[in-house]
């Protein structure tokens, strides 16, 4: 880490608490969408705390020049709803190029081979029902996700990746252009899936990463976790983790799951290579979305 990083996150470390000081800083790798960095740090009392610093990436920037500062007041409301995510320390908009966010390290990791994967998966969808309850009164600053969706499928590309079939997905799309919305609004994490979720002995620790959180239509994280959960653990764990769900919401009305599904198959169009790191794996990430486009065609005609 160069030397003016590292006088950066002693300064921030003073400005959370003058009597701490600054052990060491080191980088951590897996997001695309930010740039994250561990600190341990030693307190008056000799007590030592790790702790991440989260500074959001340019295209997150652009959308909302107030991510940090919205993700730091999200995360404290889920904190006091009892969810299970990192607790905010601070945020700070002066002292690195870009705002930086400041939360709890989680002791735990990712888990794509869990030994008992139908806890698994009923803590998974426990947890996205969890979620999709939390009071959204003062969450109204959250983008509304429905709007975002419509608006992307009303400008459709010059150039679609018939690989994955964007062409046909677009079309049923735009036939139901603006996405129904029977159901009442909830909060959305936005890209709820295994790699944002974090375990300690097989039980679920702390869903990170909320800079995609926003309001709309539950079924959008459903549906986006749907094809995530087919990726990592194939389609009969889907099934299992949608059951799983579905008994914990009665309320919510799965009618037009198939048109949101339809619209997250549309997410890796022209990146499913980078997404997937290797040959082997892209091709059996493409299987398995072609065949999670297949069965939402086939429950629309069934309609």
């Amino acid at each position: 880490m160069e030397a003016q990083d590292s006088k950066k996150f002693e300064q921030l470390v003073q400005r959370m608490d003058p009597q701490s000081k600054l052990l060491r800083a080191w980088p951590l790798t897996g997001g695309i969408s930010a740039q994250v960095t561990a600190l341990e740090i030693v307190q008056a009392d000799g007590e030592r705390q790790k702790m991440i610093v989260r500074r959001h990436g340019a295209v997150d920037l652009q959308l909302n020049p107030q991510i940090a500062a919205d993700e730091f007041r999200l995360l404290q409301r889920l904190q006091a709803a009892g969810l299970a995510v990192p607790r905010p320390y601070y945020v700070d908009a002066e002292i690195f190029t870009t705002p930086c966010l400041v939360i709890e390290y989680i002791d735990g990791e990712t888990d794509f081979a869990p030994a008992d994967l139908p806890a698994y998966l009923r803590q998974l969808a426990a947890q996205l029902a969890a979620i999709h309850r939390v009071d959204i009164t003062a969450l109204s600053y959250l983008p509304a996700r429905n709007a975002l969706y419509t608006q992307q499928l009303k400008q459709r590309p010059a150039r679609l990746d018939d690989s994955l079939d964007e062409g046909r997905i677009r079309d049923a799309l735009e036939a139901v252009v603006p996405l129904w919305q029977i159901n009442q609004t909830t909060l959305l994490h936005g890209d709820y899936w295994p790699g944002n979720v974090l375990w300690q002995a097989g039980r679920l620790a702390a869903v990170i990463d909320w800079e995609d959180a926003s309001l709309g239509d539950p079924l959008a994280d459903l549906a986006n976790s749907r094809l995530e959960t087919l990726w990592a653990f194939g389609a009969d764990a889907m099934q299992q983790y949608t059951r799983d769900y579905q008994s914990l919401m009665p309320d919510v009305d799965f009618t037009y799951l198939p048109y949101w599904d339809l619209c997250m198959a549309l997410r890796p169009a022209f990146r499913i290579a980078e997404w997937a790191g290797d040959a082997t794996r892209e091709q059996a990430m493409r299987a398995g979305h072609k065949w999670f486009v297949t069965q939402a065609f086939e429950a629309l005609s069934a309609e």
